[in-house]
């Protein structure tokens, strides 16, 4: 049986695209690992982020990294797929031939095809989930419609397109079968969902109905865009029990210089509107979001305004970055990356500390308060969890000693919260599973 290491660089979206090709190739015979520290595979996948330079650079490292082990004689073949191969196929493959076959982002099942040639016989297997068992993501679309002027991936990806309702719901229904409670919905644009198939969003429904599956737990939603939002979502939020009080919403900016130059299709005046009635609508909704700093011809005043932006709308969940021109996109060819890097860093890390102590404060908030807690893990003297407000791996956690008793991973527990750090809580479990 050979061996196949898989690498996932980059975004959860890119994560479910592994897991699909392990379940995949686990169902042609082979066997797969998947981020392994120390790959001992025949063969080694990449599968590749080209969102930002950061990211581009990674990927590029690991990829030769492999190559110089095939070199070597340590790996018999080196495969890449993803994002940056998808955006930059002719280059890379002139300048790193050592790899065997290039793959960009749809087309990846074909790798499978090209290792078996002739023998090869379809045949599709269950998507191999790499998460802890409880929680996995669910890639509802592909592509986005969006075209902000900073972003490069609808280049990348090509336009929206929603994967069809039932499949999506008989992929939760197998996953509840195979022990998983807590589903992260992902998309670059999820409130699109739908426009595409009947010129409608259907956003509400899929997850209204997804609610409905018996099983599920916790549902979360991720990557909304404030335009045309869909307001029966908040609908469904309220009602259903397991649609967590959550919302990643990427709003970049508030001044109205800033969000018309980042071709955001919304007015400073709507986004106030927006998170009054996210809150209102969802009492005790958490928002993450995220903010761009240093946008070409961003002036102190449009930063002003950013930051009394943060101040008002007291995020639960902010991540913020500045700004770095991408090839190909309207910001690169339009304009002039006119905002000195030394500038750029001073305000993200200005608006960086308002954001960390309002965090610490909204934490503290939660002193005293039982919180329904999922567990992830053991780590040294604690036991790891999470709230519904906590995505994995990007938001608070709250930690329990591990002394007080024997916790099962994966079951649900309620948590009283007694201290707090700046981004985590401290508690003890006050009943049995729930």
């Amino acid at each position: 049986m050979k061996t196949i290491d898989i690498i996932s660089l980059g975004c959860s979206k890119n994560l479910v695209d592994s897991e699909v090709l392990m379940g995949l190739m686990e169902a042609n015979g082979y066997q797969v690992t998947h981020d392994s520290e120390d790959p001992q595979g025949e063969i080694v996948v990449v599968n590749t982020c080209g969102f930002i330079a950061d990211a581009k650079e990674e990927s590029i490292n690991t990829i030769l990294e492999f190559a110089q082990a095939k070199t070597e004689g340590r790996i018999e073949k080196l495969f890449v797929m993803g994002c940056l191969s998808e955006r930059y196929l002719a280059e890379l493959e002139a300048e790193i031939p050592e790899v065997d076959g290039w793959y960009g982002k749809f087309n990846y099942k074909q790798l499978l095809k090209d290792l078996e040639g002739e023998q090869f016989e379809a045949c599709e297997g269950k998507r191999h989930i790499t998460t802890p068992r409880h929680y996995a993501y669910v890639k509802i679309s592909e592509g986005c419609d969006r075209h902000c002027a900073y972003c490069a991936i609808p280049l990348i990806t090509g336009r929206h397109q929603s994967r069809p309702m039932q499949e999506i719901l008989d992929e939760v229904r197998q996953l509840v079968a195979d022990g998983t409670k807590e589903f992260n919905v992902i998309a670059q644009e999820l409130t699109y969902y739908g426009i595409d198939i009947d010129g409608k969003q259907h956003i509400a429904e899929l997850i209204e109905r997804m609610a409905d599956i018996p099983g599920v737990e916790w549902i979360r939603l991720h990557y909304a865009y404030p335009t045309h939002f869909p307001w029966d979502l908040l609908r469904v939020m309220r009602e259903k029990k397991n649609v967590c009080k959550y919302l990643d919403i990427a709003l970049q900016h508030i001044s109205d210089n800033m969000l018309q130059r980042m071709q955001r299709h919304v007015t400073k005046a709507e986004t106030y509107e927006l998170v009054e009635r996210l809150r209102r609508e969802v009492p005790g909704i958490h928002l993450r979001t995220t903010l761009m700093v240093g946008f070409p011809g961003e002036t102190e005043e449009d930063f002003e305004e950013l930051k009394e932006f943060v101040k008002w709308a007291r995020f639960e969940r902010m991540g913020a970055f500045a700004y770095s021109e991408e090839e190909g996109t309207y910001s690169e060819q339009h304009y002039e990356d006119d905002v000195p890097e030394d500038v750029k860093q001073r305000r993200l890390d200005k608006i960086m500390r308002i954001q960390q102590n309002i965090s610490a404060e909204l934490e503290a908030e939660k002193v005293g308060k039982t919180l329904k807690v999922v567990i992830d893990r053991r780590e040294g003297d604690y036991y790891v969890g999470r709230s519904e407000f906590c995505s994995p791996e990007v938001d608070p956690e709250v930690l329990i000693p591990a002394s007080e008793r024997d916790l099962t991973i994966g079951a649900f527990y309620d948590v009283l919260i007694k201290d707090s750090e700046e981004f985590d809580l401290y508690g003890s479990t006050i009943n049995d599973t729930i």
